[in-house]
């Protein structure tokens, strides 16, 4: 059917779109003998929306996806949500406030069933966002967090490392959100730049003789604190070490200690409060000297020692207090960092907890070293290989991980307690939880059956960790999970590498024994064009949903895939944005160009050596080649870029430029006719897993038939005895310098202002220098072939050969000869004259600027304005540079 002379994107994504989601088209075999590829989509949050995070990750994993399948894989690419537990009981709790009822009011089945009612309804945003990005999913196998399978597998997960001594319940300092009332992993705590304050206090010693000054910026934990630590080897202190201190508002005294390993000498007054029971590093001080471990906080943030005032109310009563004992010597306004909930943006304070925790790296069973040990032997490759060193630092590293959450949405923990009518003997010997499979019947100690369950639910990131393989069925040995498991890929963001990344690879070779993915590629964070992070509060976050119906998705794809080096952030602006839609537009015109050129449908078979066409089936069989180098290496940009290049500049600038040529005449047209579709069929088929929605649409016209489906679209194949033979090599060269002759005329004429539609005269000389009359005829008969190519293209009407240099013209040499583009008197004169007035000026610019920078006071200006300088004189200079050499090309 003809083609719509614009491309509507809308049009073509909304019906390829609609027919992927529908189709079985993506769905993977556990029977084929093809050899597998597989990857779990990194699961977004069932309250997200798709933002260029997403956008960025599931393009990259769709082009993994497609490749893979052109390429014979039997591909299965595992899609799915995380239940999000926070982030999704927040969502239903601001829905019941508007009612003015809490959960609390209803109970928390009947709150549960409430969050139930709202996955079923408004649960699937992100995932039908995911379709209209193009992602190739296999649809029919989509996982949720919190179905019945995973859930089996988070169960029996929880029981065995339970059972093997690596789980276990204990009162420990933790990230504690008072606004959700929950603990929170250290990747739900964000790290915030705010301006706060420095509080100076004095601490006296109990002699009442001296005192110390300690600087803090939550004055209120000094009611907790335990002691005061120098270094062991600062003479202006290590006197005092043993000695008490009189803590300030309370009636204890605590010690001073010496720790090399807190204390800077350097920074601050020297001497460092350490309170145990709020902040993590005073923590590990307290641990090495024994020291009382004091919890000022209640579960909702109040301070009871300060009539249950809550934070910062208490912060300032005790800095009045302070004050009015004279112990308060200033206040400092001090920058720091403080760490928020990344849902409500509460403070968090660390507070002490009984919670669960995972044992990391017990000495009989570590989780750690497996997981150290595949990355270090090659099992598992980081791409890029720089993160290596981030990931074994941090294990190497790694504390016990607090898997319990305060919250009712998630998985429940399965572990009983008793609660029998004796609570004396049930203290000493039913302490210990019942963790089972299935509710207990009674208690194994004392019989009682009044037995209830861990009100706590598992931090979302523990259900995560088990995704690579219980998405496929584990711990059943399932078809699917024999079939593609381990599973190839993981594309994942640098901020989770060690959250969930790492937590994968632990519980992955703990559980199964062998590693969760091969290889783990690890992409950058897409930043708006300065630079910046994108946030809501800045104003300055793109919305890919809009992108997309601005532009097109497939612009969106190009332009992601195209910016995605490794390592480095994405600055993201709509005008690359727009460039790849313009792309889109040329794909879509070379089509209508090449159907115009095929009536009826025809389809040539007829081989041609047509210099043009040999060319570009040469430069074909490079890009194939180097496409497929890049995607093997997970270098998506440089593939993006080698096709861009390609299809853009050198098929529709150049060869279709060129064909029109061929195409005038009967004893070739045939043959440029098949050369054009052939190489377009692979340039579409090459295209298509970066621009599956433009490719799906037009491929019909090129494979005679309906559309191929990426299992029956076979990738590319190079011609290696093609593109080596000489004749081949030497045509493609003669057809580089045809271009090049071509691209030089049009830019003189440019130069001039020389209209194309002005025909003019070119004069080809040196072709007799070297080799005799013979070698020129030759040279001559060569160059004669690419002559009409040269006067359509080029705006040429008359082309000579000779040896004398004609009295006015523009000319240049190439491999071919001398070319005169020849001029009249007066229009050299003037272009002459032209020259040198823009000569004058920019001679007259460099020497005020040179003046400026060699003033004495210019040391002084702001940096920023010596660059700006610099870069001008820079600027000029070459563009001084670029006019002598037109100046010298005149004749």
């Amino acid at each position: 059917m003809p083609l719509d002379k614009i491309y509507d994107p809308s049009k073509v994504e909304e019906k390829w779109a609609t027919h992927w989601a529908e189709s079985a088209e993506f769905q993977a075999n556990p029977q084929s003998d093809q050899p597998a590829f597989s990857m779990v989509i990194p699961p977004p949050n069932v309250t997200g929306s798709l933002h260029l995070g997403h956008a960025l990750n599931t393009t990259l994993q769709d082009i993994l996806a497609r490749y893979k399948r052109m390429k014979g894989f039997n591909v299965l690419w595992v899609p799915g949500t995380d239940h999000a537990g926070i982030a999704t009981q927040n969502v239903v709790e601001r829905q019941l406030a508007k009612e003015s009822i809490s959960r609390h009011d209803i109970g928390r089945r009947a709150f549960i069933e409430k969050v139930w009612d709202w996955k079923k309804t408004s649960g699937g945003t992100i995932i039908s966002q995911l379709k209209r990005l193009g992602a190739s999913c296999d649809w029919s196998r989509e996982r949720f967090t919190l179905d019945e399978g995973l859930s089996k597998a988070v169960s029996d997960v929880f029981i065995r490392l339970y059972q093997e001594g690596l789980l276990y319940r204990d009162k420990r300092l933790i990230n504690f959100c008072f606004r959700c009332q929950t603990a929170l992993s250290d990747i739900e705590v964000e790290h915030e730049e705010t301006n706060g304050k420095m509080y100076h206090i004095k601490y006296p010693l109990a002699d009442g003789l001296h005192y110390l000054i300690v600087a803090t910026t939550r004055p209120e934990t000094m009611l907790a604190d335990t002691a005061v630590a120098v270094h062991p080897e600062d003479d202006r202190y290590n006197s005092l070490i043993g000695k008490e201190i009189a803590l300030p508002l309370t009636d204890r005294t605590i010690p001073i200690v010496g720790d090399p390993i807190l204390v800077d000498r350097e920074f601050g007054t020297g001497a460092v409060k350490i309170t145990p029971g709020h902040d993590f590093n005073d923590e590990a001080v307290g641990k090495r000297h024994q020291l009382d471990i004091i919890s000022l906080f209640d579960s909702r943030g109040r301070i009871a020692l300060l009539n249950n005032l809550p934070i910062f109310e208490a912060r300032a009563d005790v800095v009045k207090q302070l004050e009015a004992q004279e112990l308060l010597i200033k206040i400092e306004d001090h920058r720091h960092a403080i760490g928020v909930c990344y849902r409500c943006k509460t403070v968090v304070e660390p507070t002490l907890s009984t919670q669960w925790f995972v044992r990391m790296n017990d000495p009989k069973n570590s989780l750690v070293k497996p997981a150290i040990d595949a990355v270090n032997n090659g099992e598992i490759r980081l791409i890029p290989d720089a993160w290596k060193n981030n990931y074994l630092g941090w294990m190497e590293n790694i504390q016990d991980w607090c898997i319990s959450r305060q919250i009712w949405w998630g998985h429940k923990i399965p572990a009983w307690y008793c609660h029998g009518s004796d609570k004396d003997q049930c203290q000493l010997i039913c302490n210990q939880p019942i963790v089972a499979a299935t509710p207990p019947t009674k208690c194994p100690h004392c019989g009682s059956t009044d037995l209830r369950q861990d009100t706590d639910v598992l931090d979302t990131w523990f259900s995560s960790a088990l995704w690579p393989f219980s998405t496929l069925g584990w711990p059943e040995e399932t078809p699917l999970l024999k079939k593609f498991y381990p599973t190839t890929t993981l594309i994942s963001g640098f901020d989770i590498l060690f959250f969930w990344v790492a937590r994968m690879i632990m519980m992955g070779l703990h559980f199964t024994k062998q590693v969760p993915f091969q290889d783990v590629y690890i992409h950058a964070l897409v930043r708006d064009a300065q630079g910046q992070k994108m946030s809501k509060s800045k104003g300055n976050v793109i919305n890919p949903l809009e992108i997309m119906e601005r532009y097109g998705t497939d612009a969106l794809r190009f332009t992601l895939a195209s910016m995605a080096s490794p390592g480095r952030d994405i600055n993201l602006s709509e005008n690359r944005i727009e460039g790849y839609r313009n792309f889109a537009n040329k794909i879509w015109n070379a089509t209508r160009f090449i159907l115009m050129n095929m009536p009826n449908g025809e389809v040539p078979n007829a081989p041609s050596q047509n210099p043009a066409d040999v060319w570009i089936r040469l430069r074909l069989n490079e890009t194939i080649q180097s496409v497929e180098s890049a995607m093997d290496r997970y270098r998506m940009d440089e593939a993006a870029e080698t096709l861009y290049q390609f299809v853009w500049h050198e098929y529709c600038d150049w060869y279709l430029e060129l064909s029109k040529v061929t195409l005038q005449a009967n004893e070739t047209r045939e043959g440029t006719i098949a050369t054009m579709r052939s190489v377009f069929s692979d340039i579409l088929a090459l295209l298509h897993p970066f621009m599956p929605f433009i490719t799906a649409e037009l491929s019909p016209d090129f494979s005679q038939g309906s559309y191929p489906t990426d299992k029956a679209l076979s990738f590319p194949k190079s011609d290696p005895a093609f593109s080596s033979h000489p004749d081949s090599v030497a045509t493609a060269a003669s057809v580089q310098v045809l271009i090049a002759t071509i691209s030089e005329i049009r830019n003189r004429r440019g130069e001039m202002n020389i209209p194309p539609s002005e025909k003019m005269s070119l004069l080809i000389g040196g072709t007799s220098a070297a080799g005799g009359a013979s070698a020129a005829d030759s040279k001559e008969d060569a160059i004669a072939n690419y002559l009409p190519y040269i006067k359509r293209l080029a705006g040429i009407e008359t082309v000579t050969f000779g040896s004398a240099s004609p009295k006015f013209s523009s000319h240049f040499e190439n491999g071919w000869g001398t070319f005169h583009l020849l001029l009249d008197e007066a229009r050299i004169k003037k272009e002459i004259e032209r020259l040198t007035k823009v000569l004058q000026k920019t001679e007259k610019e460099l020497d005020g600027l040179q003046s400026r920078l060699n003033a004495p006071d210019f040391i002084k200006a702001p940096a920023e304005v010596q660059e700006t300088l610099h870069l001008r004189l820079r600027e000029i200079s070459q563009k001084k540079d670029q006019v002598i050499a037109q100046l010298s090309k005149m004749e």
